[in-house]
């Protein structure tokens, strides 16, 4: 079937930058997670092909390959949890790998050959490198965590030990490449080397296979790991687990896992770098008298087992104004010193009033005069000359409209 085009499939254009790019991703990755979809196939799918265009577009050799090759560019796909470039999808690594994803192993191995040093088919093969997407809340990101994550993997096959023979027979050694997993044919002036094609390329064959792995070697299994999510990481933030990834085969090592972080919105808080931002409404008499009231921050041992700071507000504070608590913000990933905590004040005009506040609140208003607003009075003086230039007259008796 046909594999539909990375920038479809992600809604933006062929000349995207990587920040419009990120945000596009991260915004489809979030509405068809698997975890917020019931665990749907249909989710999995879509997340998988969300995952595997970002994968490739993110990619600056990945992305020049696909602009100019198409899918053929970065090997068929970056499918199969593998986004990192180990095992298959891994892109083209010299010209021979683009004849061959394109025009097939007999023109690739006729302008060199596959070998080039590398290793054969037949041989020790290291797993695939996983990728796993993980929300966490700002708590989290706060503090650190550990956390319980589910990963659908393959593993070593228990009853064969990975052989895919079965128990109490072993593979034998192809007849056809004596084991290579390749063989030659001469053709003209070129030899051609091609993947065996009795063994597919494994050097070995199976007469009575695994009932377990069905001669694979290898069984799907979903892997539960413990992560420890470290103080103060951020948005997009990776985490490797090293030998986490797919089983290796023939005794190949385990591959990587990439655990990449999502901050979750927090009700509250917003997070510059390392400060957090909070809007804190102030009562219009406190905004105008001065005095104290208390901001929501996160619970940690800075704070001393408390979840509020207190914030002094100065007399004729205006909203928009703010105050910066130092100390009370997110934790350096490095352990090395805290953000800030950043409170915005927000004036609050009451409201319900009685009969009573109404009167004490009409005499403030006639005490004070113009003197005591200056912003309003600063306000009134631009546009009285405002009105004057578009109505004609001074400043202080433009004309009356019509």
């Amino acid at each position: 079937m046909a594999q539909r085009d990375y920038y479809e499939i992600l809604g933006v254009e062929r000349t995207v930058d990587a920040a419009v790019l990120k945000s596009a991703y991260r915004k489809l990755a979030m509405e068809h997670h698997p975890d917020r979809n019931g665990g749907s196939e249909e989710s999995v799918a879509r997340f998988k092909e969300i995952s595997e265009a970002y994968t490739v577009l993110s990619d600056e050799q990945k992305r020049a390959a696909y602009d100019r090759f198409g899918h053929a560019g970065v090997g068929g796909g970056a499918g199969g949890g593998n986004p990192f470039g180990q095992g298959g999808g891994q892109g083209f690594h010299d010209i021979n790998d683009i004849f061959s994803q394109v025009f097939g192993d007999a023109f690739g191995d006729a302008f060199g050959g596959r070998d080039g040093g590398r290793q054969q088919q037949s041989g020790p093969r290291r797993g695939s490198d996983l990728r796993y997407d993980l929300e966490i809340t700002l708590e989290q990101a706060y503090k650190g965590a550990e956390v319980e994550i589910a990963i659908p993997t393959l593993m070593t096959c228990e009853v064969c030990d990975g052989s895919g023979a079965k128990a109490g027979t072993k593979p034998t050694i192809c007849s056809t490449c004596g084991g290579a997993g390749r063989v030659r044919q001469a053709n003209g002036f070129f030899q051609v080397e091609r993947t065996c094609p009795r063994c597919g390329g494994s050097g070995e064959m199976i007469a009575d296979p695994c009932t377990n792995c069905r001669g694979h070697g290898q069984v799907r299994k979903t892997r539960k790991l413990s992560l420890k999510v470290p103080a103060g990481v951020d948005d997009g933030s990776r985490i490797r687990l090293s030998g986490e990834g797919e089983a290796g085969q023939r005794g190949g090592p385990r591959g990587d896992l990439y655990v990449f972080l999502s901050v979750l919105p927090h009700e509250l808080f917003e997070r510059d770098n390392l400060d957090l931002l909070v809007t804190v409404p102030v009562p219009m008499t406190v905004a105008a008298l001065g005095g104290i009231v208390d901001a929501p921050c996160l619970v940690s041992d800075a704070c001393d087992g408390k979840c509020k700071a207190a914030v002094e507000v100065p007399a004729g504070a205006q909203t928009g104004k703010t105050v910066r608590i130092k100390g009370k913000g997110m934790p350096h990933l490095n352990g090395r010193g805290r953000g800030d905590l950043v409170v915005e004040l927000f004036v609050e005009t009451p409201t319900d009033l009685t009969a009573r506040q109404k009167e004490l609140l009409s005499e403030l208003a006639a005490s004070l005069g113009e003197t005591q607003t200056p912003r309003n009075t600063s306000f009134a003086g631009k546009a009285k000359r405002f009105w004057a230039d578009i109505l004609g007259g001074d400043a202080d008796n433009p004309k009356e409209t019509a």
